[in-house]
C-alpha cells in the first residue's frame, strides 16, 4: 500500500483499479494516504473514480464473455425465466450499474450485468456516478475527520 501511496494520484488511479476488479483490494487505504499527505482534492476524485470505473467496466466486459446458454445448462434454470430476466436486465435493470461501488457483491453485479448483456450505456452511467458519489462521500469523511483531530 505504501508503494502506491507514494506514487500519488497514479496510486490511487492503479489502488481503485484493481479494487473494482476481482481481486481484493482497499482503494480507500491508498487514496486516505494520498490525501492525507497533501494532494489535492479534485486530481484525487477524478483518479480514483476513473479508475475504480474503468476497473467496474473490466469486469462488465469479463461477464460478457460469457454465455447465458450456460446458466441454463449448468444451473439447470427455466429458459423461459431466464428469458424474462434477462429482458429486465437489459431495460430497468441495467440502472442496477449504480450498485456496483458496494463492497462484496460490487464485482458480482458488475459481471452479471455484463453476462446477461445489459445495456452498456445505462451501465456505463449508472456505474459512473455510483462511484463518483462513493470516492465524494469517502474524500468528505477524511476532511471530516482530519479537521476534527
Amino acid at each position: 500500500m505504501e508503494f502506491l501511496i507514494d506514487y500519488g494520484y497514479i496510486g490511487v488511479f492503479i489502488a481503485s483499479f484493481l479494487a473494482a476488479t476481482v481481486l481484493p483490494f482497499s482503494s480507500e487505504v491508498v487514496l486516505t494516504g494520498v490525501l492525507l499527505a497533501g494532494a489535492s482534492y479534485w486530481p484525487c476524485m477524478v483518479a480514483a473514480t476513473l479508475g475504480n470505473f474503468l476497473g467496474g467496466m473490466s469486469c462488465y466486459w469479463l461477464g460478457m464473455l460469457g454465455k447465458v446458454e450456460w446458466i441454463e445448462k449448468y444451473l439447470k434454470l427455466d429458459p423461459v425465466k431466464l428469458k424474462k430476466v434477462e429482458d429486465w436486465i437489459r431495460g430497468k435493470g441495467s440502472w442496477t450499474g449504480f450498485f456496483v461501488f458496494l463492497p462484496g457483491i460490487g464485482d458480482f453485479i458488475a459481471v452479471a450485468l455484463g453476462f446477461l448483456r445489459a445495456n452498456v450505456w445505462i451501465v456505463a452511467f449508472s456505474m459512473f456516478l455510483g462511484k463518483a458519489i462513493r470516492y465524494w462521500v469517502w474524500m468528505e469523511f477524511v476532511y471530516k475527520v482530519q479537521d476534527f483531530l
